[in-house]
């Protein structure tokens, strides 16, 4: 009598080869369909503005003109200025909210943490219920008195409830409780700990905290509009906001306005495109050195049974 041959159970996370190729030629053709516009935008800011207009988008430029960027960058142009603040602002911001969200993380993390209940509740509380817009205003203006400082384009994006949330819930999950143990038997305090044990474990998340502030800070021109009266001290998000206005201005009232602007020369779309890559451009640079930072993140300080 024959015996039946055992069956191979099937590992459930391995698939077929011909299925893999199928994933990538989707992942590849789901990429190309996400860079499409944005190749597109470059191309059409590199364009000459009539050709452009009369000919629409294309995938390579007709005529070839650097106008729209000479526009951009022309000397004694605010778009320098407002450049060098929205650096400034999205450096200073996404250090300080970094230290601020691990400060109040890893407390929270720790189960011997009296006050961990009270200040959950208190940061939850928070993104449920928020003091509106008025307060917000009297706060910043009138306590804080951060209006017309470089100070009122990141301090008030600085800190958010979610990602102390976000990072709790990774320490927790990622710092084991007994290496924690392991480094107070051995006589570290609570910053040795912090600094020397949990922070290296912790690169993945407060990368990820890292990114979404900087974005959220660069992105950003409410407070811009809300605390800031001087142009010397406007982000590129909220100078780009109002450089649009003015050109939509000028051109809706073109017909009153004839011999006072040289409405002519103005790249208008041409000069959207050129906005856009210049304000898009530097987060897709700066989107690989964080990207480098959660693949080894997740390679350190493995425990060893």
């Amino acid at each position: 009598m024959r015996t039946a041959k055992p069956k191979i159970a099937r590992d459930m996370l391995s698939i077929s080869p011909s299925t893999n190729v199928a994933l990538n030629v989707l992942m590849v053709i789901c990429a190309i369909l996400t860079l499409a516009p944005f190749y597109v935008i470059i191309i059409a800011s590199v364009t000459n503005e009539k050709t452009l207009i009369a000919d629409g988008y294309r995938l390579w430029p007709k005529e070839f003109s650097l106008a729209a960027y000479s526009y951009l960058f022309r000397e004694g142009s605010i778009i320098i200025t407002a450049y060098k603040n929205t650096i400034i602002s999205t450096v200073a911001g996404t250090i300080l909210s970094v230290i601020l969200v691990m400060l109040y993380a890893y407390p929270l993390s720790r189960n011997n943490f009296r006050f961990s209940t009270f200040f959950t509740f208190f940061a939850f509380f928070t993104m449920l219920f928020g003091g509106g817009l008025v307060s917000y205003y009297m706060v910043m203006r009138q306590i804080l008195q951060i209006q017309n400082t470089i100070w009122a384009l990141f301090l008030p994006s600085a800190f958010s409830p979610f990602w102390v949330f976000v990072l709790r819930t990774y320490i927790k999950t990622n710092v084991p409780d007994e290496l924690i143990e392991a480094a107070r038997i051995d006589g570290a305090s609570e910053w040795t700990t912090l600094l020397r044990v949990v922070l290296p474990l912790s690169v993945p998340g407060l990368a990820t905290v890292a990114l979404f502030s900087a974005i959220g800070i660069w992105n950003n021109f409410f407070n811009a509009l809300l605390l800031i009266d001087n142009v010397e001290l406007y982000n590129l998000q909220y100078t780009i906001y109002s450089t649009l206005n003015n050109i939509r201005f000028l051109l809706e009232n073109a017909d009153k306005m004839q011999g006072l602007v040289s409405l002519a020369d103005l790249p208008s779309q041409t000069f959207r495109m050129a906005m856009a890559v210049v304000t898009v451009g530097p987060i897709i640079l700066a989107y690989p050195f964080f990207q480098r930072y959660f693949v080894r993140g997740l390679t350190i300080g493995a425990i060893k049974g």
